[in-house]
């Protein structure tokens, strides 16, 4: 049924394991509908914890090559749809009704560190990497952004994503985005505590309280989400946009003209 990740469940706990190992489970069209499809189809089983992690040594290293390539080649339309699409994902990811923890097994970049941070809990192996790093090719955190601010505050949130620096699994802790450092050897059995012990939770209270969660921020996010998402596609308009991702997909170093 998935080409793009596997989905298993066992009891009241799923796990979703995005697998494009090849590709260092890089995001495409098709990992986006079909991690939606995957969430749809957990929230209609008896599931109560969804597991997020990764096949191979990455967690999700960010947007797919191909992908990439593609966006050059795009109307303004395509783009707007294509940037409402992977607002559409984070949202889903944000206000899922079920309990999500990442198990942070590898890298998790640029919008793999969405996906990773965006989830209730966040449990990452050290040797995971994380990073914000759409500035570096002329692309925009617009859509993370939105997110990132509310979890870290503007100021932390300035320095991740002005930067587009690489930061470690512990930095990641001591900023919030990660709720613990788990040796490689014992993330699977750490994730399966936590799960067990969420599983031990009033299954209406928790329900509830997500959805207040959620209600309480939801307005402001899907007003911000709106502004993110003609950002997200304004930019891929630009000189600079256009020379980032040539220069990335060529190995080379960008010549920035700095033209809207």
């Amino acid at each position: 049924m998935y080409t793009t990740l596997k989905l298993a469940t066992t009891k009241d706990i799923a796990t979703i394991t995005l697998d494009r190992a090849e590709k260092r489970n890089a995001i495409s069209t098709a990992m986006i509908e079909e991690l939606l499809a995957a969430l749809d189809a957990v929230e209609k089983s008896s599931a109560r914890v969804v597991v997020i992690t990764g096949s191979g040594n990455a967690f999700c290293s960010g947007m797919d090559l191909e992908l990439l390539s593609a966006i050059a080649q795009q109307s303004p339309e395509q783009n707007l749809a294509d940037s409402r699409r992977m607002a559409g994902m984070f949202r889903r990811i944000w206000s899922f009704p079920r309990i999500l923890i990442a198990a942070v097994n590898g890298p998790a970049i640029a919008g793999g560190t969405g996906i990773a941070t965006m989830c209730d809990f966040t449990l990452a192996v050290p040797e995971a990497k994380f990073g914000y790093t759409e500035v570096k090719i002329g692309f925009l955190p617009a859509i993370v952004s939105v997110f990132l601010t509310r979890q870290i505050g503007e100021k932390q949130a300035r320095d991740l994503l002005l930067t587009g620096r690489i930061f470690d699994a512990a930095e990641a802790k001591s900023l919030g985005l990660v709720n613990d450092v788990v040796p490689a050897d014992q993330l699977v059995a750490t994730t399966q505590r936590l799960a067990e012990s969420l599983l031990a939770a009033s299954p209406t209270s928790l329900a509830r309280t997500k959805k207040l969660l959620v209600a309480t921020a939801a307005a402001q996010v899907d007003a911000d989400l709106e502004r993110a998402i003609a950002e997200n596609a304004g930019i891929r308009a630009t000189a600079d946009f256009r020379e980032g991702l040539a220069s990335f997909l060529e190995k080379r170093k960008p010549v920035w003209r700095g033209e809207e």
